[in-house]
């Protein structure tokens, strides 16, 4: 009998439901959408249920695309985006209806609080957590405390995303080591929750979920859950883990020193390491890795493939509409169109920090923008504006991670940015690296999680098997005299940022 495996991609726009063969080439894949909501300025939240219905959808449409028999699939894996808060009474019902995401900021009183008791400093260094603290899953869950008392009384565990859906799949509540460190409460050197910091916090030590290697095998498919998605009940479930970990593994980041950089609504550029990548200047984020013994240091920005987007809606509705008319990609609309204007986009800078600062940037309050817009300026210059202005602003992460591991001169991209060999040699004029494009883009997180499944159940021996699955497409060489224009342009887009950080901090401050 043929086995297979289901991996699902929950990340921020919708799940991925992937059917891998044992050989790991996926032969099918469906995608469900889920919105997010914004309540307020700085809320982001998305459903639960939302996400357990996407992976109902997906599944289904993935059996009945593939016609694959449900007793051919053995196992699944998951990769979820970080830092949820889905909070769960004893009985494992959801005590909230929607709940806050990664990209939430709404807890910063709660980050004041805490680094009252404990130094920003040696939080950072414990915990390796370099976004914005406001981001991390202990401060939200300190908002619910002050905010939603009689809730917060009533809750058993607090879980993450992919948590949560093991849950629904198993009945089983845990978490694995590469999501809990993004907990905010996570000594990466000692791979356990610091009671130190817990207590900082307030809350109690039973809230947080017991951790588990993400190859373990948490269960099998309760018998609900099983006619719920149309597979059987002996199918094994294994953890799992945080989409950054996933995705590293996914993209052969299996090892110290690769490196890969994530083209998506956010990008970022991430190296594998024995250590943590500890900075304070260039903070960059760290999480356990779904490999025993390694961690994954990334440095970001967060509206990367968002930015392209919004362009896409408030600058080229025409070109969307005549996407739609003509069955074509609106982003290969809009990268033709870019490639019309010159290296520089005719002096137009854009900073892409339109979702808040990073960890690198000066104010988590900086908005993006357009720098030296006149009334020469072409749409071309605009859009290749957008595609130059993420390329400088992950060139700055890559500097920093150059300082603090050795790599290679040999960059590969995942994502949906990795489609464009416009953007591909703007990266590469950026970067002066070597740009490699494998048959895996955005398959790369989905891989980790069938290759965590594809171990995890013994199917595998190993993780060797994703090196032998990746195979080149193209490698774009930088050409030097692009890269000396951004070269020269760095000091200038380094700059606007930091006035760009000022004025968001004034406009914060209107905003109050």
């Amino acid at each position: 009998m043929t086995e297979y495996i289901i991996a699902y991609d929950l990340g921020t726009g919708g799940n991925k439901a992937s059917l891998y063969d044992l050989e790991g080439r996926c032969v099918a894949e469906c995608f469900e959408p889920y919105p997010t909501i914004y309540p307020k300025t700085g809320w982001h939240e998305q459903k639960p249920e939302d996400w357990w219905q996407a992976v109902v959808m997906s599944t289904r449409q993935l059996l009945s695309r593939s016609k694959v028999n449900p007793k051919e699939i053995v196992c699944c894996g998951i990769s979820g985006h970080s830092l949820g808060v889905v909070p769960l009474d004893r009985q494992g019902q959801l005590m909230r209806q929607s709940t806050p995401i990664w990209s939430d900021s709404r807890a910063v009183e709660q980050t004041h609080r805490f680094f009252q008791k404990i130094e920003e400093h040696d939080w950072y260094r414990i915990t390796g957590n370099g976004f914005p603290a406001p981001l991390y899953s202990v401060f939200k869950v300190m908002w619910y405390q002050e905010h939603e008392p009689q809730m917060f009384a009533k809750i058993d565990k607090v879980v993450g995303t992919k948590d949560y859906i093991n849950w629904k799949l198993t009945g089983t509540l845990c978490t694995d080591y590469s999501y809990a460190s993004g907990s905010g409460v996570y000594d990466l050197l000692s791979w356990k929750y610091n009671q130190q910091l817990i207590d900082a916090s307030g809350l109690p030590a039973s809230l947080f979920p017991e951790i588990v290697p993400s190859t373990q095998v948490i269960g099998t498919l309760s018998s609900s859950a099983a006619k719920e998605l149309g597979l059987l009940p002996m199918m094994k479930v294994v953890s799992g883990g945080v989409d950054n970990s996933c995705m590293a593994l996914g993209a052969r980041n299996t090892c110290k020193g690769r490196v890969y950089n994530a083209q998506g609504s956010s990008s970022w550029i991430a190296v594998t390491s024995e250590k943590p990548l500890i900075d304070d200047k260039a903070r960059p984020y760290v999480f356990t890795h779904v490999l025993p013994g390694l961690f994954t240091s990334a440095v970001s920005t967060f509206a990367a493939g968002t930015s392209f987007r919004w362009m896409r809606d408030h600058i080229c509705p025409d070109l969307k509409e005549k996407a739609a008319r003509d069955h074509t990609d609106v982003y290969d609309l809009m990268t033709s169109e870019a490639a019309l204007s010159p290296t520089g986009a005719n002096y137009l800078l854009f900073n892409p920090n339109m979702a808040g600062g990073t960890s690198m940037s000066p104010s988590i309050n900086i908005r993006g923008g357009f720098i030296g817009l006149d009334l020469s300026h072409t749409r071309a210059d605009l859009i290749r504006s957008v595609m130059e202005g993420v390329a400088l602003e992950l060139k700055i992460a890559l500097t920093a991670l150059q300082k603090m591991e050795t790599f290679s001169n040999e960059m590969l991209v995942v994502g949906g940015g990795s489609h464009s060999h416009v953007w591909r040699q703007i990266f590469a004029d950026a970067y002066e690296m070597d740009i490699v494009k494998t048959n895996i883009d955005q398959q790369a997180a989905a891989l980790g999680a069938a290759a965590c499944a594809a171990v995890g159940s013994g199917l595998w021996k190993n993780f060797d098997r994703v090196d032998e699955i990746h195979k080149v497409e193209s490698v774009t060489q930088p050409i030097k005299e692009n890269s000396e224009v951004y070269r020269k342009t760095m000091p200038v887009f380094i700059q606007a940022g930091r006035h760009l950080s000022d004025l968001g901090d004034m406009v914060a401050a209107l905003k109050n």
